[in-house]
């Protein structure tokens, strides 16, 4: 018994089984022009739109895992990328908690009219949190882009506690959202179709048109709920 320890912890060591291969780049990502956005130990690279630096409270970096705190007075708000970004994929992990609602957006920047906005990766308990229900056609579930377009109906998440995948492809005027490895929403911004998801939107009145932008952030939402985020990677595309 005493050899097999050895054995799995030597394993363990050579193979960087668990946590060790988390927040990281294979050589064939590097090549392909992968990013980390999060690098596991800390929030460089992350600002807060108010104070320009990372939030010094609110959330929490622990074992490779970034997590946004629930509630409380000591709230860190929603945390964006110092870089903006057009054409480029996305893709990422998030861990809900029971009845949590969050977000991952992008393409996020000020409006001349409507302040702050980004097109919304909805992240949410859709069995329990009340968002599920508002909306227009189930356009606030999770993996959808939040209350504009609702998700492919036969999504498959991953039980609350257990991470997903998401990923968001943008090229272009052409934008695709993933979970799990399944394409669970197009859309062309711009179309006729986007135009009257936007008509009836909460969004309708910003100047410019909701999504008529060329680049903005990367946003992960705190939203008084505990998620927990990791391996966020960015490659843009040409």
């Amino acid at each position: 018994m005493k050899k097999i320890s050895i054995i799995f912890a030597t394993l363990f060591l050579v193979f960087g089984i668990g946590n060790a291969q988390l927040n990281t780049l294979t050589p064939q990502e590097v090549q392909q022009g992968w990013k980390l956005l999060f690098n596991g130990q800390n929030l460089d690279g992350w600002i807060t739109v108010r104070t320009q630096e990372p939030p010094t409270e609110g959330w929490t970096v622990e074992d490779g895992v970034l997590t946004v705190n629930k509630g409380g007075a000591k709230r860190g708000g929603d945390i964006i990328t110092k870089d903006q970004y057009s054409d480029f994929d996305l893709t990422f992990e998030f861990r809900i908690t029971k009845g949590a609602n969050s977000g991952l957006k992008y393409f996020f920047t000020r409006y001349d009219k409507g302040g702050w906005l980004g097109f919304e990766y909805q992240i949410l308990d859709d069995a329990v949190h009340p968002d599920a229900k508002l909306g227009h056609d189930n356009n606030r579930l999770q993996g959808g882009l939040y209350d504009m377009f609702a998700p492919a109906k036969d999504k498959k998440d991953s039980p609350v506690g257990e991470w997903n995948q998401g990923r968001v492809v943008s090229k272009g005027l052409t934008v695709e959202h993933y979970l799990n490895g399944q394409k669970v929403l197009t859309f062309e911004r711009k179309s006729k179709a986007y135009m009257d998801a936007y008509e009836l939107s909460k969004f309708k009145g910003s100047e410019p048109v909701f999504g008529d932008v060329k680049e903005g952030h990367i946003l992960l939402q705190d939203h008084h709920d505990e998620v927990s985020f990791r391996n966020i990677k960015i490659k843009v595309l040409k």
